[in-house]
């Protein structure tokens, strides 16, 4: 507990040229002691019920993570107490999750219960068209984001002959050197892995500043696609592991496969990508060492394909847009369909198991 609790905001899904892209699995820890998992359609309140439990444990002086919605930033799929060891997640479409010790750790809350159905059943047909019509919004934005991967690849394989790599490994061999100083961590290796970024309905969004509260160091890596930068995270984040560290991994909104930030909580150091189409300028106390990865290009040869890079650079921006155009109308499609459960609910009932689940809470506490 503490006087002033420390909020971290993360993206436990994600909107990538992959599909919908789910870390969820990491949102709880292992060995969490209670996991409620909150099912119930549109507009039943989930996200509201989460956030109250989330606001009393803030003024209890716990600190909090809220794990935030890729398809309404305004919206939340989880939060987590970590002293506590406990989280309260969404357990529907499209991040469906079961319960893995039920009864024991995991507990299912159904705010399907309290809704009255016959006045929902008259707006079945809307219901489903409405559910199809988002579906299809999303698939479109998927699409949209497969053009901005392709163009980003050929970004990549214009620069990565270019790129001085015998220099990036040097830079990465002194870092890990620097770093890890041949000692191991006092943990386990374990890795956790979420999104620092998010294609929502309102932009492209990350909570960085956030996660590396209580960090004294980051380095931050600079440099266009197919630099490197990645790849040189994934090296350093399997040093860690190897030394027992643990640590926390977070990818890239785009392309899930490569890391945009890692945390190695026991050194106090974050390392944190900024790119052209997901750029990063920390409010950090600490100290900041930037590390620039095209400064190990060879210019001079690039200038034959400026005009191609300038066309990979003019569609990948293009196509994210486009990406969150198909994401808010999805949003707004999603909010319609809210109103067909919103009348329906008993929210008198929900504040009654919200209230229960709250003093359940408190005397797992004392």
């Amino acid at each position: 507990m503490s006087k002033n609790p420390v909020i971290r905001k993360m993206f436990p899904g994600g909107v990538t040229y992959l599909g919908f892209h789910s870390y969820y699995k990491y949102l709880a820890d292992t060995d969490a002691t209670h996991i409620y998992i909150i099912k119930g359609g549109p507009g039943v309140g989930k996200s509201t019920f989460m956030k109250k439990i989330g606001e009393e444990m803030l003024k209890a002086g716990y600190d909090l993570e809220y794990h935030c919605c890729s398809s309404d930033n305004n919206s939340i799929d989880g939060i987590v107490v970590p002293e506590l060891g406990i989280a309260l997640l969404d357990g529907t479409s499209p991040h469906i999750v079961d319960p893995q010790t039920p009864g024991a750790v995991d507990e299912i809350i159904n705010l399907g219960e309290y809704w009255d159905d016959s006045l929902i059943i008259p707006h079945k047909k809307d219901i489903i068209d409405c559910n199809k019509e988002i579906s299809r919004c999303f698939q479109s934005a998927y699409f949209a984001l497969k053009d901005a991967k392709n163009a980003m690849d050929e970004w990549e394989f214009y620069i990565q002959p270019h790129q001085n790599w015998q220099g990036i490994n040097q830079l990465y061999l002194n870092l890990s050197r620097e770093l890890y100083q041949a000692s191991s961590g006092q943990g386990s290796g374990k890795i956790r892995r979420l999104f620092t970024w998010a294609h929502t309905p309102q932009g492209r969004i990350q909570y960085i500043d956030s996660l590396i509260l209580g960090m004294q160091t980051l380095y931050l890596l600079t440099g266009q696609a197919g630099t490197g930068k990645s790849s040189f995270l994934t090296h350093m984040a399997e040093d860690a592991k190897l030394l027992n560290y643990d640590v926390e991994i977070y990818h890239n909104a785009l392309e899930p496969d490569k890391i945009d930030l890692l945390i190695i909580p026991e050194l106090k150091t974050a390392l944190a990508v900024s790119s052209e189409h997901y750029p990063y300028t920390p409010e950090f106390s600490g100290a900041v060492v930037s590390l620039d990865f095209d400064h190990y290009l060879d210019r001079s040869s690039l200038t034959v394909y400026e005009e191609y890079i300038d066309d990979c650079r003019s569609r990948v921006e293009q196509s994210i847009q486009r990406a969150q155009t198909h994401s808010q109308r999805a949003k707004k499609l999603h909010d319609e369909l809210e109103r067909y459960y919103i009348p329906a609910m008993k929210f008198e009932a929900i504040d009654k198991k919200l209230y229960s689940v709250l003093e359940r809470i408190r005397k797992a506490i004392h």
